[in-house]
């Protein structure tokens, strides 16, 4: 039994030429959907897109970079998606930037900025594009990728953290506002760390992570892996 058949749908998901976001696309056309690949360079994009065509046929992805830090970037890649697929039926908003590390009394303005506008405004932007077809079709899903970090503290990777706990209330919010018109908005919050050599992990993160683990015996000893940064 396939309990997601996404046969018919067209998917746009950010940040899709590697880690989390390329996996979610993977499984997208394994399951049926057109997917659309993006993220900042062209040539990884192309990859990917190349790579799914291969594996599940001629037309089921294609590439379309985009800079989430322009709007107008972002309308294109709406605008392609359209061109090609004729309509928009998934929006998977998952690339994200963190320039800084350290305590918040070190960032700098346009580093906190910058986590702000990629994080939470680029979202939004994307979202504010798809949304009015799904609401006129009566028919759509938004997925926002946050972190666990957003719902707990980390000296490291405190204002990231911020924007990630901003996107759940993005989330929440959506949800309000599109549920009457069937189309869903979900937040995923992943948790973990691509492995790296020891030596290459901040050990509060690493602390953290034990921490966090130890603290939840409840909760499954293997955990989703993500990188620090989307």
């Amino acid at each position: 039994m396939n309990l997601f058949d996404l046969t018919g749908k067209v998917a746009i998901i950010t940040g899709s030429s590697r880690g989390i976001g390329k996996a979610i696309a993977e499984r997208m056309a394994e399951h049926g959907a057109k997917v659309v690949i993006s993220s900042r360079k062209a040539g990884p994009c192309e990859e990917v897109a190349a790579e799914l065509n291969a594996k599940h046929g001629a037309g089921t992805a294609i590439a379309v970079p985009a800079n989430i830090a322009s709007k107008e970037e972002l309308q294109n890649l709406v605008d392609e998606t359209r061109k090609a697929f004729g309509k928009i039926d998934i929006c998977v908003c998952n690339a994200a930037s963190n320039p800084y590390y350290g305590p918040l009394a070190g960032i700098a303005d346009d580093q906190f900025r910058k986590i702000l506008d990629n994080n939470i405004i680029s979202n939004h932007w994307l979202i504010s594009m798809v949304a009015p077809e799904m609401q006129a079709r009566k028919d759509g899903s938004i997925i926002i990728i946050s972190s666990i970090g957003g719902l707990r503290g980390n000296a490291i990777i405190g204002a990231y953290n911020i924007s990630k706990a901003a996107d759940f209330q993005l989330a929440r919010n959506l949800a309000h506002e599109f549920g009457p018109d069937n189309v869903r908005v979900n937040c995923i919050r992943p948790f973990g760390t691509i492995p790296r050599p020891s030596s290459a992990r901040p050990r509060a993160c690493r602390c953290a992570a034990s921490a966090s683990r130890t603290r939840s015996p409840a909760r499954p000893s293997i955990w989703p892996r993500r990188p620090a940064v989307s």
